[in-house]
């Protein structure tokens, strides 16, 4: 279990610019090491996907975590670590709001709005990924979760999800049933919008997407 066998530190910030970027500059400088989260209540320079903004105002959700690739379950393809993490959560969040769902690969909606997401970057044997979700209306224009609930337990719960650890074909199983979803929605795919009607899901957590292979790196 994540928390009892990987003992995972927690670090707790009133604000920071960003978690993603203290966290992989803290392991790369070895201030931090893997197994460890941070969490701050707020952040004005975080990072999204395609490195977009991800801000936002106190009482919303920024975290970022390190795990060694060692820990990682053994059959969950890297590049899918974003689904992986991210599928976590959905089900995390799914208590609390029962139309949360994921778009692939790593974006959290709450029926047809955006309300968060994930993304990991590898540091030698380390993988961080990052997670921040609108826990509360926020000015980013992006929705945000229909339920209660604070930071700080936000994270517990979730280090309490993660302490299974399931395998990748435990939740690979879930999000195949979940796609559909997106299949009202786009994608970008090196910087075109790509249409995810017609897309088939590979059980490595890629598309095939007008005949061409896609992978999640997020």
């Amino acid at each position: 279990m994540l928390v009892e066998v990987l003992k995972l530190e927690i670090k707790l910030f009133k604000t920071l610019p960003s978690t993603q970027n203290y966290l992989v500059e803290a392991i790369k400088d070895g201030t931090l090491k893997a197994p460890v989260s941070v969490l701050t209540l707020e952040q004005n320079a975080g990072i999204g996907s395609r490195n977009n903004s991800w801000v936002g105002e106190e009482g919303n959700f920024y975290a970022s975590f390190a795990v060694s690739l060692d820990d990682l379950p053994k059959d969950l393809p890297l590049f899918s670590s974003s689904i992986y993490f991210s599928f976590i959560m959905k089900n995390v969040l799914s208590n609390i709001d029962k139309d949360i769902w994921l778009k692939w690969p790593n974006d959290l909606y709450t029926k047809d709005k955006k309300l968060g997401g994930t993304i990991t970057k590898k540091v030698n044997n380390t993988l961080i990924f990052g997670i921040g979700i609108n826990l509360k209306q926020n000015k980013n224009a992006y929705g945000s979760l229909q339920g209660d609930i604070s930071p700080e337990e936000l994270l517990d719960k979730y280090i309490l999800a993660l302490e299974k650890f399931p395998s990748w074909k435990q939740i690979f199983s879930d999000y195949e049933v979940e796609f559909k979803l997106n299949r009202e929605f786009s994608v970008h795919i090196e910087d075109e919008k790509k249409s995810l009607d017609n897309a088939l899901l590979c059980k490595d957590g890629s598309l095939i997407i007008e005949d061409k292979k896609v992978y999640s790196l997020r």
